[in-house]
Order: structure tokens, then sequence, then C-alpha cells
């Protein structure tokens, strides 16, 4: 599962670092350049609950696999497009293919590990999905830098594949899956038990505001640091993703947390690091601005983390369309508010960006207390 966390994000988020040179190179502006990413993005939210219904029926394991392979032959295309609108359509099918391996990858790992050790699996995958994304983003920003952005998204496409070919033969079947009915009427049934938990619709919230928040800093940081006084080049602003590590590290550290504590007092304490994290990328030193990113990240994962383990664990044995809610929650939140952070950024700057971004996670913050103080009264 680490493996697959890993490709799936690496393919999904390799044109982020790229976006400056997409921008140039087919004459959008940032915005409209961010598209690359949200259509991926966008549409791998549409298509989480289909296939996590699918999965309810089908199978876990053979729904992971075939999405894989298939968005990684997807990604590979994507290295000879020939104009903008068919970058766009290729992410957004790459997006819809990846969705099969979220979507029952949390219903997996909920049926398939112990109660006593969810919190832990599920911080390690998520540590997978950052190691991805940041693998994804920093060998993209090192490639576009020796050859071009084309040679970027082909061995990362190449790359897909074999990771593609080691999840096929290295995932082991399921040993405590059970087919559920998908006829609309008991997924109608499901989802009315589902949102009539106030607590899983706040998680649903909360994680579409900190993925909005997540994407709308880590989409503009790079037009920030290629432009003065910084003047990076592109390999250097995808080593800035190399901060996805302490995401990889949050992740882990927050589960093991939340077994401990409890996911109501640890995902509120997350949310205010980041929050901390981004004052601190207001000051204009480099290295001040990478902690400010740095801390960013770490509190970000870790209420990811812990958001993802509690709707697993609340949802019962609806957790697959459970867990396909949140995630569509979650990266329709990537797709929309990480667009139109983009005309905070163009209006704004990195002030307008941050006071959009700051929205976001005091807004996720306020739900999270309300959880809290909720979780103690029961």
């Amino acid at each position: 599962m680490f493996i697959g966390g890993f490709a799936t994000f690496a393919l999904l988020y390799a044109t982020q670092p790229l976006l400056p040179e997409l921008s140039r190179e087919f004459g959008v502006g940032a915005a409209w350049a961010s598209l690359a990413v949200s259509a991926g993005t966008g549409a791998m939210a549409f298509m989480l609950i289909p296939a996590s219904i699918l999965s309810d029926r089908y199978g876990r394991v053979r729904l992971m696999k075939w999405s894989l392979a298939l968005a990684a032959v997807i990604a590979l295309a994507g290295a000879f497009v020939t104009d903008f609108t068919q970058m766009i359509v290729l992410r957004a099918l790459l997006g819809a293919a990846l969705a099969g391996l979220p979507a029952a990858a949390m219903a997996y790992l909920g049926e398939e590990i112990s109660p006593n050790a969810q919190g832990r699996a599920m911080g390690l995958y998520i540590g997978g999905n950052a190691l991805g994304g940041m693998s994804g983003r920093v060998l993209g920003g090192l490639l576009a830098d020796v050859g071009s952005w084309r040679v970027a998204l082909a061995v990362l496409g190449v790359l897909g594949i074999l990771a593609a070919i080691a999840f096929w033969r290295a995932l082991p079947a399921s040993s405590h899956f059970r087919a559920r009915s998908v006829s609309p009427r008991a997924v109608c049934d499901d989802a009315r038990v589902i949102f009539a938990d106030s607590h899983l619709r706040w998680l649903f919230a909360c994680g579409f505001l900190l993925m909005g928040a997540f994407f709308g800093l880590y989409n503009y940081a790079g037009f920030r640091l290629e432009a003065p006084p910084y003047n990076l080049a592109q390999s250097a602003i995808g080593a800035i993703f190399l901060l996805y590590l302490m995401g990889s590290l949050s992740s882990a550290w927050a589960g093991r947390l939340s077994d401990r504590y409890g996911r109501h007092n640890v995902l509120w304490a997350m949310m205010v690091v980041a929050l901390v994290g981004l004052a601190t990328t207001q000051f204009e030193h480099l290295l001040v601005v990478i902690l400010g990113i740095a801390l960013y990240t770490f509190g970000y994962f870790g209420a990811h983390s812990t958001c993802s383990g509690w709707v697993g664990r609340r949802a019962g044995e609806r957790r697959a369309l459970a867990s396909a809610l949140y995630l569509s929650a979650y990266y329709l939140g990537s797709s929309l508010v990480g667009t139109f952070t983009g005309l905070a950024w163009d209006g704004g700057g990195w002030t307008g960006l941050s006071l959009a971004v700051g929205g976001c996670l005091l807004a996720a913050l306020g739900l999270a207390l309300w959880m809290r103080a909720m979780t103690r009264k029961s």
C-alpha cells in the first residue's frame, strides 16, 4: 500500500513544479496553468464515489491494481501533448483513473488491519502518499532543468509503469472483504446514515479546507521563488518539495498520537502548527520562508492523517463510501480552492495568497475545536 500511495501521488502531482514552465510554454496565466494539476485532482474528486461503489461490489484489490496500471499509461502520454487543452484532458483522465486506488485504500486498511493499529497503518499509508508527491515534484523539477517538461513527464510515466508492475505483484489479497449491495437504494441508505453523523460531515468539510489551503500555498510557491529576489531555477524549486519528508514524519507521528491521546486532541494541534508555518512564510529571507513551508507541511499532513483515520474508524462498515466522500471533498478542495487562490496570488501576491489560505485554515481549526468539544461532552 505504501508503494501504491507513493506511485499515485507521484503521478498526480508531477506537473506542480512545472507550472511556471507550462505557463511560459503555452502562454497562459498562473491560475489557468494550475489546471495542469487541478484538472487531475478535480476528476479524482468526482470519480472517488463511483470507484468506492465498485470496490464494495467487486473488491478492493482488483480495483486498485487496474487503476494504477491505467493511470501510468495515461501519465506517459502526457509527455506528447501539442497544446494546453490536450494537457488538461489527459490530466483529468489521469485523475479519474487514479481514483480507484485511494477510494479503496482506506477501506482495505480498515478491513485488514486490527483496530488498535489502524492509526499507525493509516499514518504510514499517508506517509507513502506524501513521499510519492514529494518525489514526483522533486524529480519533475530536476528533469525539467536537465531536459524539459516533456522529458520529466516521460520519465515519470515510465517509473509509474514500473511501480504498477511491482504493486500488481506484491499486494496481498483481501482476507476480510465482504461484497456489499451496490443498488441505488442501498447506496442512498448508506449515504443518509453517514451524513446523519455530524462528526463525519465536519470531517468532510475539514478535508475540503485543508487540501484547498495546502494546494493554494504549494501551487504558487514556485511563482514566488522563481521571481526576484530569489530567482531560483526549476530544479531548486522542485527541491522545495523535499519538505514533504516532513509530511511523512508527521503522518506516522500523528497516527501514533491519535491512537494514544485521541484524534480530537491531535487534529486541532496540527492545524495550529500549519498556521504558525504560514505566518513564518511572510518573512523575506529564503531560509525563513523554507522553514515556514516545512512547518506548514508538517501540520497539514498530521491533520490530514488524523482526519482520514477518524473517518474510517467512525464510519464502521460504511467506511468505503465514507472514505470516498471524505476524499471527494478533499480533492475538490484542492481543485477549487487551489485554483481560485491563484486569483488571490494574481491580485495581491504572497500576502493576498496567505490571507486566502489562512482563512481556510482558520475555518478548519474552528471545526476541529467544535468536534473536540462535542467528543469530550459525549
